[in-house]
């Protein structure tokens, strides 16, 4: 069985769609958010930070 490993990060599938403007101009702020498969990005075009699942 596999443990944690801390170093991998989670699955980036290009830039993420920010769901208050539908900008692609977006950038990942944390690798990690509040469990294992959020992440936290920020968005250029609204200025609003949001959680993506993966």
């Amino acid at each position: 069985m596999r443990g944690f490993d801390p170093s991998v990060d989670v699955a980036d599938d290009g830039p993420a769609v920010c769901p208050y403007c539908g900008s692609t101009e977006t950038e990942r702020e944390h690798p990690r958010g509040p469990s294992l498969c959020r992440s936290i990005h920020f968005c250029h075009g609204c200025e609003q930070p949001f959680e993506r699942f993966g």
